[in-house]
């Protein structure tokens, strides 16, 4: 009887049979990465898709007032968003969406007096973290850490509880509109002062010609354009 010729294919026992050529009872791992790539993707896309839709509408919400509170400012007026429910739920939606795709949780929400209390609690609240406010000097109890900020006319003064953040947890600063950059600066300062890990800074608008983002040292996001209508 003849001998049969040995096939050089890999058989069933071979070390390298799964990793090259998996059973067809078993996925590829490789085609599964493809597809969970694919899928993270998708959902990234339409989540972007999402964020555009909802900042278009908050923007169209906004007014602006020429010469408020004096004569050369252009005032811009946050407030309609937050007289329409279905507009305070697009704000903290898109804020959601945001910090999701940018940034890790957040273990603390910080706002700012006084504007950053209208949304910074919302926010807190959706993402499942603490909401810590930063105020002016002497409106705390307690004992506090404060930091200073330069304004138009002199400086002023930011408080923080000194329990209010843990160290090592993770905190966003929130506030509606950065301009200078001293106030936010002041409040990301208080932050490390007790310790936490800065995040970034989220705000819904920016006066660009005012540069005040180069005096944060955390990434900075602005939500809605202004100045622009």
């Amino acid at each position: 009887m003849s001998a049969q010729p040995i096939s050089s294919a890999p058989q069933p026992h071979d070390p390298d049979f799964t990793a090259a050529h998996p059973p067809a009872s078993k996925p590829d791992p490789t085609l599964e990465s493809n597809a969970s790539q694919r899928r993270l993707s998708a959902t990234s896309a339409a989540a972007a898709a999402e964020l555009s839709r909802l900042t278009v509408r908050l923007q169209q919400a906004t007014r602006q007032f020429p010469d408020f509170p004096s004569p050369g400012i252009l005032f811009e007026d946050i407030l309609p968003i937050f007289a329409s429910p279905a507009l305070h739920e697009a704000l903290v939606r898109a804020l959601e969406l945001h910090i999701s795709q940018s940034h890790q949780k957040p273990d603390v929400i910080v706002g700012l007096e006084a504007r950053g209390f209208l949304f910074g609690p919302s926010l807190a609240l959706r993402l499942g973290a603490a909401f810590v406010p930063v105020r002016k000097k002497g409106k705390l109890p307690g004992p506090c850490e404060t930091a200073g900020y330069q304004k138009e006319y002199g400086e002023d003064f930011f408080q923080i509880q000194s329990d209010g953040i843990k160290p090592g947890q993770k905190v966003l600063v929130v506030d509606d509109i950065i301009a200078t950059g001293g106030s936010a600066a002041a409040a990301g300062s208080l932050v490390k002062k007790l310790g936490g890990t800065l995040l970034g800074y989220v705000f819904l608008m920016e006066l660009d010609f005012l540069k005040g983002r180069a005096k944060l040292d955390a990434p900075v996001y602005t939500l809605l354009s202004s100045q622009e209508k």
